[in-house]
């Protein structure tokens, strides 16, 4: 697993992905949900990357997280809170 980079994760922008979020032993999962990213920044305080949707809503992701990924797949794991999220272009 790598640290979050920004750069690497503009391919996923103008693109429909789905968009999974877990724990670790996934007991509790929200459903996967089909969003298009519309931009990816870093939130001002510069600890989370936002994936944003529209203009008002995005997913946060620490930059801490330890990441995972493949051409059409982005996933990281965030230690702190055990959550894993998943974004994969369809």
């Amino acid at each position: 697993m790598e640290p979050i980079n920004l750069n690497d994760l503009q391919r996923f922008v103008g693109f429909p992905a789905e968009i999974v979020i877990q724990d670790s032993v996934v007991r509790d999962q929200a459903p996967a949900v089909q969003k298009s990213v519309k931009k990816i920044q870093l939130c001002p305080d510069k600890t989370h990357i936002r994936f944003y949707f529209d203009d008002f809503y995005f997913l946060a992701v620490p930059m801490a997280s330890q990441v995972k990924e493949t051409d059409t797949e982005w996933s990281a794991f965030d230690k702190e809170s055990g959550l894993h999220y998943h974004i994969r272009k369809v």
